[in-house]
């Protein structure tokens, strides 16, 4: 490991950096990373453990509070962490991908410092690199509302966390050598809720009392539809935003997103499930946990409660009927509803089209025909230390190819600080995606089957349609968002689905300020991990 002395020194550089920040709280963690055995569908796997856990840790935060986060890595091979929804404001250097950070080597450590400027909600952390996804590293990250700011319901009684997604008995090299080799995934072996299968995992709650549960699905191939048998689930939080509290028997959570719901035990003192089953897949896979009353006698009975399998109407119509709560207040104290985005013209539309080409007689995943090839230099370092050959701008387009072909490219795309952008995500194929964008949030303002067109702007929601960083888009629909471009950085805009992010449909998004100020951007940490053709180069000056 790192000598302590520089750890400290580092750290010491940290809060320099971090000066501006001074009246939020400090929070410290320490994530060390190893392999361990672990047992999710009962057969003997190698998995990646955080600090001694799979999942890993909850990391709890108040909102602006500054994370400093050691990540130990112990594993015979380089790992990342990221930090699903956060949005690191004017700081894509901690931002944990491979575009903006350089790996931690075998045997070394590296420090995070983030803000969770402006935030509050239910997001998670996860590998980001070699597939690790697949073999765990994840666990959840809880941004709480400061003391004064109003929340718009009651404290509940407890708080729950629920990662569930689908998993393979197969370990993540071996899926990683699948993808490697030109072939697509198989169909996943089941389902783990808190990295355990069949009723492998109990929530305990007492009768009459409201529980708060956050779910995240935290697979890598499959939509999930969660429920509670004989309850209720009432809709709070959507990925930092709270929302109008809708109340839904089933939910369908997509690859990457994050929903808060109320539970109230209501029913009879006795045991119930707690259910995840797939979504839009050839064969339904099925898991569950236990919803445990404290005094309860009776374990659980009666069938596994029924939800939607591969219809898309319903899912489509629950999608709609998401909404931002106009009058509540967010992660400060003047309501949601006093940001009117529908009231903003974008400045420009970027259409994004996926795809699934065989290139050099392999499959491949591209966004508007190009596949993305990771550089051998962050693109953060080589842009910063203006180094010529790893990327370029316009590396993409911002509409599809009239053609089929599709190719190899390290894409970037350009854009501006302060535009104000609809971004249109097209899918023409037969699945279900999932787009995740690094460093914002944006408002789902529209989703429909078919052809987007402008015509269809007429159907927008632009009242209060829910900001939030993850959406779906339907097979041969569409999906539109308004985002404003107001972070400053190099960010990811990828698939949620791991074989596909993993095998190109990625791109980096290039938001560009001239100012070169802090007020925009922070600079390069000093303790940054400098790798590819950027080794060697010097960050700054303490």
């Amino acid at each position: 490991m790192e000598d302590s002395k520089f750890a400290v020194y580092s750290f010491i550089a940290c809060i320099l950096f971090l000066g501006v920040n001074g009246e939020s709280p400090y929070r410290f963690f320490t994530l060390k990373v190893t392999h361990g055995d672990i047992y999710p569908l009962g057969v003997k796997q190698k998995g990646i453990l955080i600090n001694g856990q799979f999942p890993g840790p909850t990391i709890d935060a108040v909102t602006n509070d500054n994370l400093i986060i050691h990540v130990y890595n112990y594993l015979n091979v380089p790992f990342l962490i990221s930090w699903n929804g956060v949005q690191q404001r004017r700081n894509s250097w901690q931002d944990g991908v491979l575009g903006t950070n350089c790996p931690i080597r075998p045997g070394k450590n590296f420090t995070y410092v983030l803000q969770v400027k402006d935030q509050i909600g239910t997001f998670f952390y996860f590998p980001s690199l070699l597939f690790h996804k697949a073999a765990g590293g994840y666990g959840s990250i809880r941004i709480w509302s400061r003391p004064k700011i109003p929340v718009p319901f009651p404290t509940p009684a407890g708080d729950f966390t629920v990662l569930a997604g689908d998993w393979y008995k197969r370990n993540h090299y071996v899926l990683r050598r699948y993808l490697e080799s030109g072939h697509s995934l198989p169909f996943p072996d089941g389902l783990v809720i808190n990295g355990r299968g069949w009723n492998g995992y109990t929530f305990t709650v007492d009768p009459g009392r409201t529980y708060r549960f956050r779910v995240s699905n935290v697979g890598i191939s499959t939509s999930i539809n969660f429920r509670i048998q004989s309850h209720k689930l009432k809709l709070i939080e959507v990925e930092g935003s709270h929302t109008i509290q809708n109340t839904y028997h089933s939910f369908d959570i997509h690859l990457g997103q994050s929903y808060s719901f109320l539970v109230t035990a209501d029913q009879a003192s006795q045991d119930y499930y707690v259910v995840a089953t797939s979504r839009f897949t050839p064969r339904v896979l099925t898991t569950t946990a236990i919803l445990h009353y404290s005094n309860s006698r009776k374990g659980v009975s009666g069938p596994i409660p029924w939800a939607p399998t591969f219809q898309i109407a319903p899912s489509l119509m629950q999608a709609r009927s998401i909404r931002w709560n106009l009058t509540a207040s967010g992660p400060r104290p003047n309501p949601q509803g006093s940001y009117h985005y529908g009231m903003i013209t974008p400045s420009r539309t970027i259409m994004l089209a996926n795809s699934a080409p065989y290139i050099n007689g392999k499959q491949r995943y591209a966004v508007n025909g190009v596949s993305y090839v990771p550089p051998d230099t962050p693109l953060k370092l080589a842009d910063y230390f203006k180094i010529r050959g790893v990327f370029n701008l316009g590396s993409i387009p911002t509409r599809p190819p009239s053609g089929n072909n599709a190719y190899l490219r390290t894409s970037v795309m350009a854009a501006d600080f302060r535009e104000y952008v609809e971004i249109v995500f097209q899918n023409w194929e037969n699945t279900v995606q999932s787009w995740h964008i690094d460093g914002y949030s944006f408002f789902i303002v529209g989703m429909d089957g078919g052809q987007w067109t402008p015509d269809s702007r007429r159907s927008y929601n632009l009242r209060d349609a829910v900001s939030r960083c993850t959406t779906q888009v339907y097979p041969r629909s569409w999906t539109a968002i308004y985002m404003a471009l107001d972070n400053v950085g190099m960010w990811n805009i990828r698939s949620e689905n791991w074989a596909r992010q993993y095998l190109g449909q990625q791109f980096y998004l290039r938001v560009y300020s001239p100012a070169n100020s802090w007020r925009d951007e922070y600079p390069i940490p000093k303790h940054a991990l400098l790798c590819g053709r950027a080794r060697g180069r010097r960050t700054r000056p303490l």
